[in-house]
């Protein structure tokens, strides 16, 4: 059959990274077992076990040259594919065929190489979480100074900046990348557990000797660049570790649904728009359309994220004892899928976050439609300074706002300013004076400066402790 002719899944072909992509392929899986296993062996070797030299020469020959083909007759044979990589492997290696898999049980191969892959899953992703951070940092502090109409409940409310929303997006992104770090560091091996976790195989082999099952532990866990491994285990690690890992990708989903929202709502006012390209088509039927695609692809595999971590939990709350096989058909769709998709909403969010397009004509007539009613809170303190009482200033700004509001629907001037200068509660007030303040920067509070506190602050020090966090190349990623 050829390739068009069967699934091929959208996350490989059309959204997440050649790099991710790798990471999650059956050769670099099959290479990491490899490795494992020559790890394991070159352990024992050191711990006194008669593991000869030409087993270890031999498997190290044979590390990334796996016969997936041959390997896949055997699995037809065995119905077991850990077995069925055992023999290929041994056929390549002939002197290390008695002592493979020496003690251990299929989840040495399995859970370690998933954690393995995790690990190195969280590092890109991280990455890039950096690289949207950098992206978004540039643009708040390129506006932190320009007035814009902020919306509580999506109606306008006081004025904020447009570099203090950016801000707000800055701000959660950088909230996940403490957490992956975190998570990261914290990350554990299943380590050498044997069969049900106790170690029994591997303390017969030793006679006995706990010591030497404890050193052979932490010896693979440190090969592999993990700072321990999970201290207790069944046969498999728990799964708690996996729903874990898929809350940090959902908490990035979140981060990026929001910003894709929030900039969906501004391409429609007309303020931030994303990129576009020169011969994008917005619509089949409507040529002159120009719809914020990015952000709603961000926004649909933000949802697909959200929706998959919810397996690691029912996973993690189902597992029988030491273990049960339910969890190994879910798990091979969904840890992939989560990388995945999570590796391409960040690709897009860095496009987007570095390529946004700043409207400032349209923002400026959202914010003088708006500004007479951005006075009032002033007209309200300059009344009660002139002797007036609070709550009833406070009613007279309401009842004119409301009929202002709907004079303004029917296609009215914005005539805010002149009826309370009119209306007797004011009358101690210079309303002239006041309509001369009418500069939306007044209006703005310390948003340009929480801005530069923020970036030169905290985010500054987390970046900091990110530096060798690099998103890799994305050569050949549509976005």
């Amino acid at each position: 059959m050829s390739d068009a002719g069967r699934y091929e899944s959208p996350l490989a072909t059309r959204y997440a990274s050649p790099a991710m992509q790798r990471l999650w392929s059956e050769q670099h899986r099959i290479g990491l077992w490899r490795r494992l296993w020559l790890a394991l062996a070159t352990e024992q070797r050191h711990l006194g076990l008669p593991v000869p030299e030409q087993a270890l020469a031999e498997m190290s020959a044979h590390l990334d040259d796996a016969d997936l083909e041959q390997a896949k007759a055997y699995e037809r044979r065995f119905r077991h594919d850990v077995m069925a990589h055992i023999h290929a492997f041994g056929d390549q290696a002939p002197a290390a065929r008695p002592f493979l898999h020496l003690g251990a049980t299929s989840a040495y191969v399995t859970d370690n190489a998933d954690l393995i892959i995790l690990r190195d899953a969280m590092k890109i992703i991280l990455g890039r979480v950096v690289a949207v951070l950098t992206a978004l940092r540039s643009f708040a502090l390129r506006h932190r100074t320009l007035p814009t109409l902020a919306y509580t409940h999506f109606q306008p409310a006081q004025l904020t900046t447009v570099g203090k929303r950016a801000a707000l997006w800055l701000q959660d992104f950088a909230l996940d990348a403490a957490s992956l770090r975190d998570g990261i560091t914290g990350l554990p091996l299943r380590g050498c557990k044997g069969t049900t976790g106790t170690q029994a195989s591997f303390l017969e082999l030793f006679h006995g000797d706990h010591e030497k099952v404890r050193e052979l532990d932490r010896r693979v866990a440190a090969a592999f660049g993990f700072s321990g491994s999970i201290p207790v285990s069944g046969q498999t690690y728990t799964r708690k570790v996996d729903a874990r890992v898929l809350d940090l990708f959902a908490a990035v989903a979140e981060s990026a649904a929001k910003f894709g929202t929030d900039l969906r709502l501004l391409q429609h006012e007309g303020e931030v728009l994303e990129p576009v390209e020169s011969e994008q088509v917005g619509s089949s039927a409507m040529p002159y359309k120009r719809n914020p695609m990015r952000a709603e692809r961000i926004c649909s595999l933000a949802r697909y994220v959200l929706a998959i971590r919810d397996n690691t939990a029912y996973t993690a709350a189902t597992q029988w004892l030491e273990r049960t096989l339910d969890d190994s058909a879910n798990r091979r769709l969904v840890l992939p899928d989560g990388c995945l998709a999570t590796d391409a909403l960040l690709i897009l969010a860095t496009n987007v976050a570095a390529g946004l397009e700043v409207r400032e004509a349209a923002i400026r007539r959202n914010v003088d439609a708006a500004m007479p009613f951005m006075a009032t809170e002033r007209w309200l303190m300059l009344g009660v300074e002139a002797g007036g009482d609070r709550q009833a200033l406070h009613e007279v700004i309401r009842r004119h706002s409301r009929a202002v509001s709907e004079a303004v629907e029917s296609g009215r001037a914005n005539n805010l300013l002149e009826r309370l200068g009119t209306d007797p509660a004011f009358g101690r007030v210079d309303a002239k004076a006041l309509r001369a303040e009418l500069e939306p920067s007044r209006y703005v509070g310390r948003a340009p400066e929480q801005v530069l506190e923020y970036v030169d602050g905290t985010l500054a020090q987390l970046l900091d402790s990110l530096k060798s966090y690099a998103a890799p190349d994305d050569a050949g990623v549509t976005v």
